[in-house]
């Protein structure tokens, strides 16, 4: 299954079967998660700027915890690269923003 969300650019992002497999076997607390990882590229409270080419959208779904999801936009077409939650919210302060 591939689900398809769409960035605040406008692209659509891909999140698919095996891509969700990778990120929770590296980061199992994000099991029942996965509705929120594309809502949170849908709907993010902001974007940063990644490594290269990627984006950083963010979304506070704790007082404690964000949850983060790494992703590229190619054109019209995009995909999830990884997610994971963080509570070490001055390593995202560090970070470029690009949205909004």
């Amino acid at each position: 299954m591939i689900d398809e969300v769409v960035s605040k650019n406008g692209v659509v992002i891909r999140l698919t079967d095996e891509r969700w497999a990778h990120i929770t076997e590296e980061h199992c607390e994000l099991a029942g998660l996965r509705s929120e990882v594309l809502e949170t590229v849908l709907l993010p409270e902001r974007i940063l700027g990644g490594g290269g080419r990627e984006l950083i959208a963010v979304q506070k779904i704790r007082r404690d915890k964000s949850l983060v999801v790494v992703y590229r936009e190619q054109g019209d077409d995009g995909f999830i690269i990884t997610a994971f939650l963080t509570s070490k919210f001055r390593s995202l302060a560090k970070r470029s923003q690009i949205w909004p």
